[in-house]
């Protein structure tokens, strides 16, 4: 089937498929529909109430409803999206990554209804799905796997029980990992020590499973104390032609969940290329192995745990260890590095494969040129223990340059809420060599506006201005070591910009409404597109507003402005007026003396500064006089009670579902009283100290944020 689609030659596009339904949301949802376009396909996009505005609606040739919020009634209701389907006359679903993508009921639904998925049979999908399983199965195959428990483990024809899984733990070894046999993506993943610890491990696992994944079958496997974590991405048709393009590091981890990556790995990167070459084809091959023992079709990933470089000096590099870990059946979040070395669109390849088409390449053809490195960028506080953070984008830029590739699912005025995963975008940098890569990647990162949220932009930097980071030193317990980032502490050039831009903001003679945001963009220029529905100031450009006879801006009749005072993030700044030249700065987003600020309100005069400076962000607080006047009162309040501090409530502290509550009754200072699910995650709300604790939320109820959960009488 032809289209006007062209190549860059000129040359016409043979499209697979005359319309595909993208069954996602998000960055991978836009990244998927602009394949399409490019091949000249139709695009259906569905999408939940949350998302009636979002980025990959917009983008679609055509949008469907599936349901409400939840993802529950919405992106994994498979009814609605198989029904939206069939009614937009799609030949094809593309699921992306998480949701459906690796559901072997989906699949069946699909080729049901008369639509092809974009992805392995469910056959295969159920092969890997389950870890015990996939286990066993390359086992036979001579891929090697680490100690841990079979499909024989459980009584009978059931699964593991605890007792079964505490009498196997003795012959797996301490330390081991429990590990959902259903999913993937570190969820319910327990590292335990010894034996002592295992019994709580398995109920918190099972708990976590069940949640996730509808199953609460667990695993065993001999815990590798900071490994690198390296896969292999793999494509297979319906001809019995497979191929691999290499490998990915994934090894730059928190809390099981990838953070950086990049390809090649950093570690066969820093050997000889004929080294790397033999190392490369050895688990390239038993990543093909395990595709044609589960009669893979598609594009896949086989993940590998790898202790590092062979010990001693005679110890041969191309013997190096490694141990088959499990296959994820769908596109991963990470495949932008292997496009990048590769030249290869991976989006592309799935389709074709899926439509009956052979390979257009076979092993000797895959070429990997240069180094791609890729950073998640998440909605999340990492000063707070990297909790998810939730709002509206008041500010959104994205980056450019040479090698500089974004995927992202936002702009500005999309809301970020706590139904979904927290990843905003994900920001790729392709170079001749890692450090060029690297380089380029702290740059776009720098030059990565998000305003309104808080994201981890800033400490994805320092983790690439890590010394081992740099060095290609990594493992999966780097991050851990590395400690938790301190509070991101503002200068006084950030609150002098902040100061400025608020005496702008107070100006309403010149018509900004209450409530409304207010930008300010460099002085030379405006370099980035302007906020939707705020309004953008330069100095050079005249745009900033005329002071009227009530701003707050110092007035005074017949005399010098008088300079303006401001409390910001609990200090006093002073400043004569609005943006002025001599600010300094420039106009490139992310260089040094850049700044993009927004001025929120948020009811009666309850003010908050974002500013984007220096590649930092930061949400500075600016109460009233009133609103200041009554924290210090409090303060001293707190002072004359003895300096007490922890009050008696628990809040949450993000929106979510309760998962877990524990019973009134005496508890000590930092037991667990609440845990919340919110963004995939589990987060534990602890006593404050010892004494009596009433729980105030059940099982399954659905808590706002800073609502009070439980509270703790002091005995």
């Amino acid at each position: 089937m032809s289209s006007s689609a062209r190549h860059d030659d000129g040359s016409p596009v043979d499209r697979p498929f005359g319309t595909v339904l993208v069954a996602n949301r998000g960055e991978i949802a836009v990244r998927v529909i602009r394949t399409l376009r490019r091949l000249g396909i139709r695009s259906v996009a569905v999408y939940s109430d949350a998302d009636a505005g979002a980025p990959h609606v917009r983008l679609a040739d055509t949008a469907v409803r599936i349901g409400p919020a939840p993802a529950t009634s919405s992106y994994l209701d498979i009814d609605a999206v198989v029904d939206a389907a069939r009614t937009t006359g799609a030949d094809a679903v593309h699921p992306g990554y998480g949701f459906l993508s690796e559901n072997p009921a989906f699949a069946r639904a699909c080729a049901s209804a008369g639509v092809t998925l974009v992805g392995p049979p469910p056959e295969a999908m159920e092969a890997m799905a389950d870890k015990i399983s996939a286990r066993d199965l390359v086992a036979a195959r001579g891929v090697p796997v680490l100690p841990g428990t079979t499909r024989e483990t459980g009584t009978g024809a059931t699964a593991a029980t605890d007792e079964d899984l505490l009498a196997a733990a003795g012959g797996v070894g301490f330390p081991l990992i429990v590990k959902p046999a259903a999913g993937g993506g570190g969820k319910g993943m327990q590292v335990v020590d010894d034996a002592a610890a295992l019994p709580a491990a398995l109920v918190s696992a099972r708990r976590v499973a069940a949640a996730a994944f509808g199953d609460d079958s667990l695993l065993l496997e001999r815990y590798v104390p900071d490994p690198r974590h390296i896969e292999i991405q793999i494509l297979a048709d319906t001809h019995g032609n497979v191929v691999h393009l290499g490998e990915r590091e994934c090894s730059l981890q928190r809390r099981h969940q990838k953070v950086i990556e990049e390809a090649p790995s950093a570690l066969l990167a820093g050997l000889p290329d004929d080294v790397a070459d033999v190392v490369r084809a050895r688990m390239g091959e038993a990543a093909c192995e395990v595709a044609r023992a589960c009669g893979y079709v598609g594009a896949g990933t086989v993940e590998m745990l790898v202790p590092g470089r062979p010990a001693g000096p005679d110890a041969d590099p191309t013997s190096l260890a490694f141990w088959f870990l499990e296959m994820n059946t769908r596109l991963q979040v990470e495949h932008p590095v292997t496009e990048a070395v590769t030249g290869l669109d991976l989006v592309e390849l799935q389709l074709r494969v899926a439509a009956g088409e052979k390979l257009p390449l076979a092993q000797d053809d895959v070429v990997l040129d240069g180094h791609a490195v890729e950073a998640r960028v998440y909605a999340e506080v990492p000063a707070r223990g990297f909790l998810p953070d939730t709002g509206t984008v008041l500010a959104y830029a994205e980056p450019s340059g040479p090698g500089v590739r974004v995927d992202s699912g936002i702009t500005t005025g999309s809301v970020v809420g706590g139904d979904y995963d927290p990843m905003l975008a994900k920001v790729i940098a392709h170079g001749t060599d890692r450090t060029q890569a690297a380089d380029r990647l702290d740059r776009a990162l720098a030059g990565t506006v998000v305003l309104g949220v808080e994201t981890n932009t800033g400490w994805l930097r320092e983790l690439l201005a890590h010394p081992d980071v740099r060095a290609g030193r990594l493992d999966t317990g780097l991050i851990e070591r590395a400690g938790d980032p301190a509070e991101p502490a503002p200068d006084d050039a950030d609150l002098t910009v902040a100061a400025r831009v608020l005496v702008a903001r107070g100006t309403e003679a010149a018509g900004y409404p209450r409530g409304a945001a207010f930008a300010v963009a460099p002085t030379s220029g405006r370099t980035w597109p302007p906020v939707a529905g705020a309004r953008t100031a330069s100095a050079r450009d005249g745009a900033i507003p005329s002071r009227g006879p009530w701003a707050l801006d110092g007035f005074r009749p017949g005399a010098p402005p008088e300079p303006v005072r401001y409390e910001i993030a609990g200090r006093l700044v002073t400043t004569d007026g609005p943006v002025q030249d001599e600010c300094g700065w420039v106009a490139s987003p992310g260089s040094p003396s850049s700044a993009t600020a927004v001025v929120q309100e948020t009811g009666r005069a309850v003010r908050t500064v974002w500013l984007h400076r220096a590649g930092r962000t930061l949400a500075l607080a600016a109460p009233t006089r009133s609103q200041a006047s009554a924290a210090r009162r409090a303060v001293r309040a707190g002072g004359a009670r003895g300096g007490e501090v922890a009050g008696p409530e628990v809040r949450a502290a993000m929106p979510g579902t309760v998962a877990w509550v524990a019973d009134d009754g005496d508890v000590g200072a930092g037991d667990t009283l609440v845990v919340v699910e919110a963004m995939k995650m589990e987060h534990p709300l602890v006593a404050p100290h010892e004494g009596a604790a009433t729980i105030r939320v059940a099982v399954g109820d659905l808590v706002r944020r800073d609502q009070v959960v439980a509270t703790v009488a002091a005995g």
